[in-house]
């Protein structure tokens, strides 16, 4: 199976199969995947994944060890002022905003639910400095509702594939939701995040070791033109 630009406007159920087809030769080049966020209990995902925000999972993981040993609960998290959360998260970027809502978020819990962190996306979504994004990867992991989370890498994938043409993230949601069943979304979420990041780069797409180069239509990648001989002397000029 291939994606043929030659054959007019792709019909949905053949996107749907090229979908389903994309996401299988993902996850035989990549069956090790995970989320690459360290955690043990819901409140660690749950902090973790705040954190990851405009920061790499890397740098998550290096600063979260002492973060839980110090917060081991939200009422840890709660009982104290953003300023004692941020000497601790200081390399991870906007770590003001995130240490205030860390704090918030736990005081929440405490409050409503007992210091327990919900699976329900909606509940998750009424926590401070949660969004949509963020209740989503957490509500999958800790198999709850059941969501395709999209993020920056899934975002340009999804239109670089044409699954979706929308610019706003809850409506490519839905469009990926509308291509893939429901037990795909799980894995579907963390493959494209995946390959986001080791191959479909944002400026520079390695498409020359893509696994589904061929299924991909390339939507907003310029591709590379071959080099002429006009191309060689100008370069030697």
């Amino acid at each position: 199976m291939s994606y043929n630009r030659g054959v007019g406007r792709e019909t949905i159920e053949a996107k749907r199969r090229r979908a389903i087809e994309v996401l299988g030769r993902l996850e035989t080049e990549m069956p090790e995947v995970r989320i690459e966020l360290d955690y043990r209990t819901p409140l660690e995902l749950l902090v973790a994944v705040i954190l990851s925000a405009q920061c790499t999972d890397k740098r998550v993981n290096m600063v979260t060890p002492a973060l839980f040993q110090r917060f081991p609960d939200a009422q840890a998290y709660a009982s104290v002022k953003p300023e004692a959360v941020e000497p601790f998260i200081q390399t991870c970027g906007l770590y003001r905003a995130k240490a205030k809502n860390i704090v918030a978020a736990a005081k929440a819990l405490v409050a409503h639910h007992s210091g327990v962190v919900p699976a329900s996306r909606e509940a998750l979504e009424q926590l401070p400095g949660v969004g949509r994004k963020t209740a989503g990867v957490v509500c999958i992991h800790l198999g709850g509702d059941a969501a395709f989370p999209v993020d920056t890498h899934v975002k340009r994938l999804a239109g670089r594939l044409d699954f979706s043409r929308q610019s706003h993230p809850d409506k490519i949601e839905k469009d990926l939701q509308a291509l893939l069943p429901p037990e795909r979304w799980f894995n579907g979420h963390q493959l494209l995040v995946w390959h986001g990041r080791r191959t479909c780069f944002a400026r520079a797409p390695a498409c020359e070791r893509c696994v589904v180069a061929d299924l991909c239509p390339k939507r907003g990648v310029r591709v590379k033109r071959a080099t002429t001989p006009t191309d060689a002397r100008r370069a030697r000029t």
